[in-house]
């Protein structure tokens, strides 16, 4: 890694506040996924949490990011009356139903 440029920072031991990026998304992990998730063996937990991490960043929405995801933009409001009295939402349940997501039905 020295080779490209970067440099290896560290963090203390039992020290959460040096890497609270991770600790907020491990605590967001057990709480929403593996608290209600019995696994059965380590490709089911490796399966289970590549699944929720493409949830996590393609549809659940994050209020420091105004409700959007990181990997994808806020969409459009919808502005007209017409649309809103007929506004379809469709759900899709992910991992067995321990995950919803929602969206607009064409």
């Amino acid at each position: 890694m020295t080779d490209a440029g970067m440099k290896v920072v560290t963090t203390g031991i039992r020290i959460p506040r040096m890497n609270s990026l991770m600790e907020r998304w491990i605590q967001t992990c057990r709480t929403e996924l593996l608290d209600r998730t019995l696994m059965w063996n380590q490709s089911h937990l490796l399966h289970t949490l590549r699944e929720y991490e493409s949830f996590y960043n393609g549809h659940r929405p994050h209020r420091a990011l105004e409700q959007a995801a990181p990997c994808r933009p806020l969409p459009a409001p919808i502005t007209q009356q017409a649309q809103l009295t007929h506004l379809q939402v469709s759900r899709r349940d992910r991992l067995g139903g321990v995950l919803h997501q929602y969206q607009h039905a064409a």
